[in-house]
């Protein structure tokens, strides 16, 4: 029988040394009443301590809410944390820096399947995603820090190839949120921005004899839901806390709520204003030229979402198939990852990264941190920054074409007019190095016949067999004096080196549909 209580009284069911599982993305699925309620509750009693805390995404709204509340005590209340990115976690960097939380970062898709299989009773999940990075025990065993001992992956041989098994693991406090819970606890994701891995986690916990507690925003009748939007069944949850602050339930980091992201209605969308002509917008352009009608394509964070603007503005909006991790599939990106306007089909969360990590994309575009000269990238940890290698592990295992973009150098001053680029001055830190500080897409494992390109905004490189290739030059850049120089290794230069087109460095475009169609020459 599900019991009604407040986020104090669940703050207190948890005991010392729990392992606690959270689930959701940005702030859908975070239950920011019993976290703030559960940190105070440490900060005037020091319990519960040593928890075990195992987390998917980035949760948070890179200020405050979100995961960090869980950092807002002294030392000592979690001393353990696995997750794929912990970025909007402010409140936890000091306790890992410090090695006061031993911390793992496991790939985003792996946990959500992890979940399934504790759920199931299986020992682990066997995998090709993560070999040669940094999660493989030979390369780090995706340890954040010293204080973090072993690894949640051994390599192993199956069927005569190399696989990486991810162990399960011990799982006693689920901390989840709905929309609406009925009385006897059935609970809904009707205002979530995505169907994120509650049920998952709830069954895992469940199964594993633990307790499962969900924070919800509204109270109906018993009876009165249709079973088709029940996500959690009452027989998996035994604690309902009804929230009370207005501010815990919010659907994603910017907005309480809107029902065009959790799909109640589509609403109008008004064309968007032209991006400023600058570098990320030629990036961007560039980017968008690898597209072909017809793709499903996923869109990572910074210069890649500008790619979704680029279509806008390009009237190409349809002609792709637009994805977000957290399983929104159609529709245009939201102001966070987690959430799409006018979607036209969720997915749960696993869900998508099974078909991700399958094959199902046609193109990624994803940042770039770090490259080197073998062609690999690090997003997750370099210059004394902790962010996480959230979905990018998954997503660079199969999809058959990969742009990574970036600047070439950080904090550069460019200008950007009439078809050319001007560098003004140089920048401060270069991202081309001879070696990564981390790899988080390794390139000597990348999937047959996948292709890989790197763009910035001074030239655009291939992935070979033999590092990367230099193949196209923007308008009126020298090549040694304006890229080479600029690097800590020497590409190699292909014999056709090309320019850019010029008109990704003007004003007014509208090229980008030719590109879609396949029809630029």
């Amino acid at each position: 029988m599900v019991k009604f209580i407040t986020a104090a009284q669940a703050a207190a069911l948890i005991p010392d040394g729990a392992g606690v599982g959270v689930g959701g993305m940005g702030l859908s699925g975070w239950p920011e009443e019993i976290a703030c309620a559960l940190r105070d509750r440490y900060n005037a009693t020091g319990h519960p301590k040593n928890l075990f805390l195992h987390q998917g995404c980035d949760i948070g709204d890179w200020a405050e809410r979100g995961v960090s509340r869980l950092g807002e005590t002294e030392p000592g209340m979690v001393t353990r944390w696995t997750c794929a990115h912990m970025g909007s976690a402010f409140a936890m960097h000091p306790h890992v820096k410090n090695g006061d939380i031993a911390a793992w970062m496991l790939p985003q898709g792996v946990i959500m399947n992890l979940w399934r299989a504790i759920g199931a009773g299986r020992p682990g999940v066997l995998t090709k995603v993560g070999l040669g990075t940094f999660v493989d025990p030979r390369c780090g065993g995706g340890r954040v820090n010293s204080a973090a001992k072993g690894s949640f992956a051994e390599v192993v041989s199956f069927g005569g190839k190399e696989y990486l098994f991810y162990k399960s693991y011990n799982v006693d406090v689920a901390l989840l949120r709905g929309s609406v819970a009925d009385e006897d606890g059935n609970i809904t994701f009707d205002y979530e921005s995505l169907i994120h891995e509650g049920y998952d986690i709830a069954n895992a916990v469940h199964n594993s004899g633990g307790i499962v507690i969900v924070q919800v925003q509204y109270i109906a009748k018993s009876g009165t839901l249709s079973p088709q939007r029940v996500r959690i069944p009452a027989a998996l949850v035994d604690y309902v806390v009804v929230a009370t602050d207005p501010r815990a339930c919010w659907q994603e980091e910017k907005t309480e709520f809107d029902p065009s992201i959790s799909g109640q209605q589509h609403k109008p969308m008004r064309k968007i204003s032209p991006a400023p002509l600058d570098e990320r917008k030629v990036i961007a352009r560039r980017c968008a030229m690898e597209l072909r009608r017809g793709d499903l394509i996923n869109l990572g964070v910074g210069i890649p979402s500008g790619v979704g603007r680029i279509l806008s503005e390009e009237n190409c909006i349809g002609l792709v198939t637009t994805s977000a991790e957290s399983g929104a599939i159609g529709g245009v990106t939201s102001y966070a990852p987690s959430a799409a306007f006018n979607s036209e089909a969720f997915i749960p969360h696993c869900d998508m990264f099974n078909l991700i990590t399958g094959g199902g994309l046609d193109v990624t575009i994803l940042g770039i941190g770090q490259i080197d000269r073998f062609g690999n990238n690090n997003v997750h940890q370099f210059g004394g920054r902790i962010t996480g290698c959230g979905g990018f592990i998954d997503i660079t295992h199969a999809t058959p074409r990969l742009v990574f973009c970036g600047t070439l150098t950080a904090k550069a001053k460019l200008a950007v007019h009439d078809g050319v680029l001007e560098i003004l001055s140089e920048g401060s830190h270069r991202k081309f190095v001879r070696d990564v500080d981390s790899v988080t897409y390794a390139a000597s494992r990348r999937a047959e016949n996948q292709e890989v390109l790197y763009v910035t905004e001074r030239a655009v490189f291939k992935l070979t067999d033999g590092g990367l290739t230099m193949t196209e030059i923007a308008p009126g850049l020298d090549p040694e004096r304006d890229v080479l120089s600029a690097m800590d290794f020497r590409p190699a230069i292909s014999p056709t080196l090309s320019e850019m087109p010029p008109g990704i460095f003007r004003e007014q475009w509208g090229e980008l549909r030719k590109y879609i169609d396949g029809i630029e020459e």
